[in-house]
């Protein structure tokens, strides 16, 4: 596979989730992004934003196995991971065997991750990083591509476990769902009124997209540019004599190290999209805010006084020079 075919593969999947998402340009744009960068995806949004949908539709598409964890404050680790259990094989005779949970799938959809207790999402999160389970002792591999995109409700907060820092950290994207507008409100109406209900056709298969994603990797990062992205998650940090002073002041810790690896992934397969062979300060910048904003604490007088990291890592873009 060369670059323009991985780049008609990309758009082609990008198109085809515009066919059954209205709107949404931005957010599909993103997720198409993490996808082929391997990473994991949180989605915040409010209900009824199609977010569920996309995910669906994406696993679709890509023809991957498809599994869902509905999260709730009683949901247990072993209710995602699997657990052991007594198989009755031959009559009388009992056998204890591994039964896999939802998450032996490609492509997880965990709904409303906030809504469960950090026991449960940390089973979970550990299956992020490790892209393995352990019970009882063995050890389980997890399908390969394995990916999470995982929704939380910004709205609704009573009963909900928010994602500590450590564990936000390893989804690749942070990404806003907007509400729609009017426009795309009225071509939503007509879809139900109409009963207009798109038929995907699979575009990827697994082996398609791990060349893509090889594609992607190969993608040139002069110097400069590694150099630039080290510098923007630096000035994320109060500490850094680059910071600017909104940073100084109403940042409690800055992004980790993960950030500059995800920088740098994210827009190989930004240049990769553009038909480019190189990574430009351009791509760098289209990535910056859904790989920033989750990574950045804000002090609570930061916080109190309605101060929001999107507003931040603007803020560092204009300060941190370009090469």
């Amino acid at each position: 596979m060369n670059i323009a075919t991985a780049q008609h593969q990309i758009e082609y999947l990008s198109a085809s989730l515009h066919q059954v998402i209205v709107g949404q340009q931005e957010v599909i744009h993103q997720v198409v992004t993490a996808v082929i960068a391997d990473g994991h995806v949180l989605l915040e949004g409010a209900p009824g934003l199609a977010k569920t949908t996309l995910v669906r539709s994406l696993a679709q598409l890509l023809s991957l196995s498809f599994g869902r964890v509905q999260c709730t404050p009683d949901l247990m680790p072993s209710d995602v991971v699997g657990t052991m259990m007594l198989f009755d094989d031959q009559p009388g005779r009992y056998q204890l065997r591994f039964a896999p949970g939802p998450i032996f799938a490609s492509l997880i959809l965990v709904d409303e991750i906030n809504r469960t207790t950090p026991r449960t999402q940390s089973a979970l999160l550990e299956a992020m990083q490790e892209h393995t389970v352990t019970v009882a002792g063995t050890t389980h591999p997890l399908p390969d591509p394995f990916m999470v995109l995982a929704t939380q409700n910004p709205i609704e907060m009573e009963g909900t476990y928010p994602l500590p820092e450590a564990q936000r950290d390893r989804f690749l994207y942070h990404i806003i769902v907007p509400l729609p507008t009017a426009f795309d409100l009225m071509e939503i109406a007509r879809r139900e009124a109409t009963a207009v209900h798109p038929q995907l056709l699979a575009c990827f298969d697994a082996i398609t997209l791990v060349q893509v994603r090889r594609i992607a990797q190969q993608i040139l990062v002069a110097d400069h540019i590694l150099s630039y992205a080290s510098m923007l998650v630096l000035a994320t940090h109060p500490s850094d004599p680059r910071a600017p002073t909104a940073v100084r002041d109403g940042v409690r810790y800055g992004a980790s190290p993960r950030a500059v690896q995800a920088l740098i992934r994210t827009a190989q397969v930004e240049a990769l999209r553009a038909g480019r062979l190189q990574v430009d300060v351009v791509d760098v910048h289209r990535v910056a805010l859904p790989v920033l904003r989750h990574r950045i604490v804000l002090r609570r007088e930061a916080f109190l006084a309605n101060a929001s990291a999107d507003n931040l890592v603007a803020q560092v873009l204009a300060a941190v020079p370009e090469p």
